[in-house]
């Protein structure tokens, strides 16, 4: 039994941090559906940029919605609303099956809002009309400023991957905008079965601190984090807040690791997945890493619910001078501004692919 399986059985969900055209017309995608139990994808700016800027996959779609004057953030949605539409209708069957609890894709709304809530909010009902599937999840940052637009877009009907989450306050602060959008929809008389996610990204800690750990605590401080988030979401999921919610008929807000990819060259490739076996939670692994998994994985045993060791290892960095309450808000912040920059790099390939395409050139 493969690695990938081994983890669907646990009760993990296996989603793929990537989508390319080629990825579906090759029918690679669908192999990976069948044979290492992916049940889910996500995407974001910089996967759709090195799509569309390292092949022609792209270049008959841009050249046709060139000459209908579509530009911009106008033609990339377009662009990653066909892709997206076409992986959501493959996991549909697998959406179906689990009671929308799996079988989703993600598609970000434009980071240059992050600050915006009310034009956030404007883009998610937009978007998620325009795939017009139930399976699709819209993307908004749990920045202090993207929490009012994640309760109003639950409060909305609209499924929500709540993105860029460092630190178990910050995946409780989103938690808790998940929820008071449900108690508004449930005050409402409103279907209160509106599906989230919360993405807890990983590997970026421990490339934040490489050089600085403690010893012996190298490629650590990511795991400890995500040990003291899961505490807290299985903690949440006892709580009679969620449990009256949960009576109701609202469905529970998965914890999902993001980057989860390893960044460390001298670490096990499938360090991370590893680790955070865990269950009633999502991994989204880049396809590398996927096919690492799948080939030589080992799973050590489940995260304990109780974060293992994790108050010990934090408790070693902060003595150590590395507060991981102050270097959450740090990754946030950079992680923000990372989004912005790679959208504006999108957009900037989107425009010289336009113009290449037009001249003839194809690429």
């Amino acid at each position: 039994m493969k690695a990938t399986e081994q983890l669907h059985r646990m009760g993990q969900s296996l989603w793929l941090d990537n989508i390319t055209r080629g990825l579906l017309t090759s029918g690679t995608l669908e192999r990976y559906i069948r044979e290492l139990s992916v049940t889910g994808l996500t995407s974001n700016p910089s996967i759709f940029d090195h799509a569309i800027r390292g092949g022609g996959f792209y270049d008959d779609a841009i050249r046709e919605k060139t000459r209908a004057a579509k530009a911009g953030e106008e033609l990339f949605f377009d662009l990653a609303l066909e892709d997206l539409t076409k992986a959501a209708d493959l996991f549909r069957p697998i959406h179906d099956a689990t009671n929308g609890m799996d079988g989703w894709v993600s598609l970000e709304v434009s980071p240059l809002l992050a600050d915006e809530p009310a034009r956030t909010l404007e883009a998610a009902k937009r978007l998620f009309a325009a795939a017009n599937r139930p399976n699709l999840f819209i993307k908004i940052p749990g920045t202090p400023k993207g929490l009012s637009a994640i309760e109003n877009a639950i409060f909305a009907g609209i499924p929500v991957n709540v993105t860029l989450l460092f630190s178990r306050d910050q995946y409780l602060q989103a938690a808790g905008a998940y929820m008071r959008g449900i108690e508004r929809r449930i005050g409402a008389g409103l279907d209160p079965s509106v599906h989230s996610v919360a993405s807890l990204f990983i590997s970026r800690w421990d490339k934040a601190v490489a050089g600085r750990e403690p010893a012996g605590l190298t490629n650590r401080l990511g795991i400890a984090i995500a040990g003291q988030a899961y505490k807290a979401y299985r903690d949440l999921l006892i709580s009679p807040r969620w449990l009256q919610l949960a009576a109701q008929g609202a469905s529970p807000q998965r914890l999902l690791w993001a980057s989860t990819g390893t960044k460390d060259p001298q670490a096990s490739d499938t360090l991370y997945v590893s680790a955070l076996a865990a269950p009633d939670t999502v991994n989204t692994m880049p396809e590398a890493t996927l096919l690492a998994f799948a080939d030589h994985g080992r799973i050590p045993g489940a995260l304990p619910i109780d974060g293992g060791d994790c108050e010990t290892v934090l408790d070693r960095f902060s003595s150590g001078g590395i507060g991981p309450g102050e270097l959450a808000e740090q990754l946030q912040r950079e992680g923000a501004e990372a989004f912005v920059d790679s959208w504006n790099d999108l957009l900037r390939c989107i425009e010289t692919k336009a113009h290449a395409v037009r001249a003839g050139a194809g690429a």
